[in-house]
């Protein structure tokens, strides 16, 4: 059974990397595939993986099996600084479903976006960053220490800020693939200190020594009460940047730019509920800190909030469609924070399959809509609570500019966090400046003094 195990297992986190690998290597020597191809041998990974992720749950469900770990080697040892590294995944009722539903909807993006984007000149380039998401989102659900968990978490951030600069001819693409970057980085800094932080309280970064032995969700965490508020805490705004929950979720629309494909897999299904999963991972943590889970809970809830009223002031369907997506994480991480794991772990499943159906379905939406009036001979009747009607007017205009301002949340990240960080980097750029001049004895940037040739900046620009 161990072996049937580890063949699975293998197959499973190898299948993605071998489709980067395979799209990947040619493009390096300029031969790429062609588009029949590139999605043959999507299909195939794909198909490959999924087989081998249900085979594991198959074979769990009949030994009984609920915990399964393999580990792939120890890579790092560095005992002087008690660290190591090694590759271990854990196969679980956490993570075999968040893996089946990664094959599941990375197949059906990859056979729609083989016939949305055939003939366009970012072919090759989306299904590089494709497959580049799928091994990240696969690393990530199968992790089973808090390094690899990272790894697959930067993948997946890195493969979408590509990927909504995809078109990056435009000058808008690019300046909000630029800004969801610059939240991920946020976000991965708190992750990145709550992985040292982990380390440093169990000598390793492993899940089992951290979140007990059990099978989750019925580990119990090993920390204390005030050492689980602190690591959660910053685990919390690891997933709250990921999953675009108050105050970061003003990159969620912008992220929309990107080809239809990708905003569906992406930011309506698979990556927006990173976060979500994060905190169910981390689930025996919030148990322990009543304040964690407490902080949890109202996180969820504004987010749900500021969501539902921003949604309802916009004008463009991709948009509303996020927000509405925003609304349904932010009642997901209430159930998180509630304590109610298999519940919010069914939600995640079941809107992440419905919204990258109305997400594929958003560009025919005016055609479906023309249909509708037509079979019937007249306009829809306009839907909508009642509520509406009881709210007086003032408070009324006070919601629409909120959300049509969605919230200044742009703002409010900009002042607070952006601006001072800036001035900060610029102070120890004026310092290091000021200690390299000291020892070369004179200007020690020569690109400084460079003029610009406006004839490149124009190049640029086209």
């Amino acid at each position: 059974m161990d072996l049937l195990y580890q063949i699975l297992g293998i197959t499973t986190v190898a299948s993605p990397l071998v489709l980067l690998a395979v799209l990947g290597i040619p493009c390096l020597f300029s031969r790429p595939f062609s588009e029949q191809m590139i999605a043959r041998t999507v299909y195939f990974c794909v198909w490959i993986g999924l087989f081998a992720s249900v085979g594991i749950l198959a074979t769990m469900l009949i030994s009984g099996d609920r915990h399964v770990p393999i580990e792939l080697g120890h890579w790092i040892d560095l005992p002087e600084q008690h660290f190591h590294f090694h590759l271990k995944f854990v196969f679980d009722r956490l993570s075999v479903p968040f893996a089946i539903l990664t094959f599941v909807l990375c197949g059906t993006i990859g056979a729609f976006t083989s016939r949305y984007l055939h003939r366009e000149p970012g072919y090759v380039r989306f299904y590089i960053a494709f497959s580049l998401f799928m091994a990240g989102m696969i690393f990530a659900s199968l992790a089973g220490t808090i390094e690899v968990l990272f790894f697959g978490w930067e993948l997946v951030g890195i493969s979408s800020a590509l990927l909504i600069a995809f078109f990056h001819e435009r000058r808008n693409p690019v300046r909000n693939g630029f800004m969801a970057w610059c939240v991920y980085r946020i976000a991965d800094a708190a992750f990145l200190i709550a992985a040292v932080l982990m380390h440093h309280l169990t000598g390793a970064g492993d899940f089992e020594l951290l979140m007990g032995q059990g099978a989750w969700p019925e580990g119990v965490a090993t920390i204390t009460h005030s050492q689980a508020l602190l690591v959660g805490l910053l685990l919390v705004v690891a997933a709250a940047g990921k999953s675009a929950l108050v105050p970061f979720s003003g990159w969620l629309p912008r992220a929309m730019e990107g080809p239809t494909s990708s905003s569906a897999i992406f930011y309506g299904a698979l990556s927006v509920h990173l976060g979500a999963f994060l905190l169910l991972r981390i689930s025996p943590i919030l148990e322990l800190s009543m304040w964690l889970s407490g902080t949890v809970v109202v996180l969820g809830l504004l987010t749900a909030i500021f969501a539902t009223i921003t949604g309802r002031a916009q004008s463009d369907i991709k948009t509303s469609l996020a927000y509405a997506s925003l609304t349904q994480v932010g009642i997901i991480v209430v159930e998180i924070g509630l304590g109610l794991r298999y519940i919010a772990l069914i939600h995640i499943v079941g809107h992440a399959l419905m919204r990258t159906l109305q997400l594929l379905r958003a560009p025919s939406l005016l055609y479906d809509y023309h249909v509708l009036e037509n079979a019937i001979d007249g306009h829809l009747p306009a839907s909508g609570s009642r509520i509406g009607s009881l709210v007086p007017e003032r408070w009324k205009q006070w919601c629409y500019l909120f959300a049509m301002e969605r919230g200044f949340l742009d703002e409010l990240l900009s002042r607070f966090i952006v601006r001072p960080f800036v001035r900060c980097f610029r102070c120890f750029d004026a310092l290091e400046r000021k200690w390299t001049n000291f020892l070369s004895g004179d200007s020690s940037r020569e690109s400084d003094d460079v003029t610009t040739q406006p004839e490149i900046i124009e190049e640029l620009k086209v």
